[in-house]
């Protein structure tokens, strides 16, 4: 045991070392990564947004304004345009989705409940007012007399069932019912 205890340490005790190397490799990944984003934004405003000179005369700041003004109408066309594409582009994308999911044919069917309605009430809510005519679907049904066969009318003559096991009983009853059926 004291040999595997030694084992368990050493294993616990890299495995404590690598996983403080991995976190300062991480967070000096972090700190790059946050330089590299200043330096980029730095570099998009010194492109993009040059730095303001403010004139003197007031001839030249109404100028300065319609420029911005010029330039802000232009990002906003621009800003308008794209969001139409995006608009454009997503209700595609529905329409395709659509198109793939009936093509494949896996829409979800509905459980259905067993409903109890009539013929007439059926008729009725598919036709509404209109539905004049009365269908009774059992009005067109054959009458058919049932025929008495043989087991039935067995039944009905045993009557009481007790003489019946009376007569069967013992020997003589077990003779009978033997003549009886050969």
């Amino acid at each position: 045991m004291g040999d595997e205890e030694k084992r368990n340490r050493a294993i616990t005790a890299r495995r404590q070392h690598l996983k403080s190397v991995m976190l300062q490799i991480a967070a000096t990944e972090l700190e790059k990564d946050k330089s590299r984003r200043e330096a980029e934004k730095q570099n998009y405003l010194a492109e993009h947004c040059p730095p303001l000179h403010i004139p003197g005369s007031m001839s030249e700041v109404q100028e300065l304004c319609k420029q911005l003004h010029a330039k802000i109408d232009a990002a906003e066309e621009e800003k308008y345009d794209m969001e139409v594409k995006v608009q454009k582009s997503s209700k595609e994308l529905e329409d395709m989705n659509q198109k793939l999911f009936d093509l494949r044919g896996k829409f979800k069917r509905p459980p259905l409940r067993r409903v109890r309605m009539s013929a007439d009430a059926m008729l009725k809510a598919l036709l509404g007012s209109k539905h004049k005519v009365c269908m009774d679907l059992r009005a067109n049904l054959k009458q058919v007399k049932k025929e008495d066969t043989e087991k039935e009318r067995d039944l009905r003559d045993v009557g009481d069932w007790r003489k019946n096991i009376e007569e069967k009983s013992g020997m003589e009853g077990r003779k009978k019912m033997f003549e009886t059926e050969s």
